[in-house]
């Protein structure tokens, strides 16, 4: 008798092999060297590059820096919504508590549907990282809506580590059966 599959198998099955990603970092500090044409000292996108260069499922797309601003991060937000290239985003940084900490409060409205397991998850995973510090991370993740494709957002903290453990633990192993459930047909 032959095995069926559980519908989360089924579904990965059917999940696309490959997606692409683009990445926001989401520093003031990071954008004013690029602005004054210092060597950035931005961890994040070189961790994240040499991470993604050993699974062949993710395509790093797109990264760029840009300023705690409401107004940079709505401009990349639509400009990353229209380029067919990009599958999902994260954008690391402005998640925390501190009043220049705004990426949440801009783009947490905008998710049509919300995963709310993965802030859980990734609090827990922190906190076996950093301790009890993990519960000042708003990290959350949703889906944002297009006519075309939706595609999957994760907001995340402003540390490499932070990224890195969510790509690792959560993000890498989930996001071709994420990007299949988001754009299934039915």
């Amino acid at each position: 008798m032959k095995n069926k599959l559980k519908v989360h198998e089924e579904h990965k099955h059917k999940a696309p092999k490959r997606t692409n990603l683009a990445l926001i970092v989401v520093s003031t500090s990071r954008f004013d060297e690029i602005i004054s044409e210092k060597k950035s000292s931005d961890k994040t996108i070189p961790k994240v590059k040499l991470l993604l260069k050993k699974d062949p499922s993710i395509s790093l797309v797109y990264t760029e820096i840009i300023p705690d601003s409401e107004e940079h991060i709505n401009n990349i937000l639509i400009k990353l919504m229209k380029d067919d290239m990009v599958d999902s985003m994260i954008f690391s940084g402005g998640t925390g508590l501190s009043p220049k900490d705004i990426t949440y409060e801009t783009l947490e409205p905008r998710l049509g549907k919300k995963f709310d397991g993965f802030g859980e998850l990734f609090r827990n995973l922190s906190f076996n990282e950093i301790g009890p510090s993990a519960m000042l991370s708003r990290a959350t993740a949703g889906i944002l809506k297009s006519r075309k494709k939706n595609k999957a957002l994760f907001l995340l903290p402003g540390s490499p580590n932070a990224v890195i453990l969510a790509l690792k633990n959560i993000i890498i192993p989930e996001l071709g059966h994420i990007q299949y459930l988001i754009n299934k047909e039915e």
